[in-house]
């Protein structure tokens, strides 16, 4: 039982430290976010297919994709995206496992395929 445990911890270690490499590493956002709209977003999950960005983020039940804006910039040739939010959720009803938002990468502005990071912190959903 504890070596199940453990080797459950050093998964979720792994896991962690592969989002903390793709969100820039731990030292912060890999992109200047000022001057930027609105206030980093932190998240819960990122996910990329060949044309889409999804993310997952807290939600007081209300949060929209209107609510918050994705901004792409260009490093070295690859795309990162800041999602900044723009609308405060104020509701009351807080969603435990927070709100999927989807934006196409013709929204983005990038070519399907292109290499994609996120700029943004990660964090847990709240239990």
């Amino acid at each position: 039982m504890r070596d199940s445990i453990m080797k459950r911890l050093a998964l979720i270690a792994a896991a962690s430290a592969s989002l903390a490499a793709c969100a820039g590493g731990l030292d912060g956002p890999t992109v200047s976010t000022v001057g930027m709209p609105g206030a980093l977003e932190p998240i819960h999950a990122a996910a990329f297919t060949k044309d889409q960005a999804v993310f997952w983020v807290s939600s007081n039940g209300c949060t929209r994709k209107e609510d918050l804006i994705p901004i792409v910039s260009i490093k070295g040739g690859d795309a990162i995206i800041t999602l900044r939010r723009i609308d405060e959720d104020t509701c009351d009803k807080p969603s435990i496992r927070g709100v999927e938002l989807k934006w196409s990468f013709e929204e983005l502005g990038l070519a399907p395929g292109s290499p994609v990071s996120v700029n943004n912190p990660y964090q847990l959903p709240q239990t």
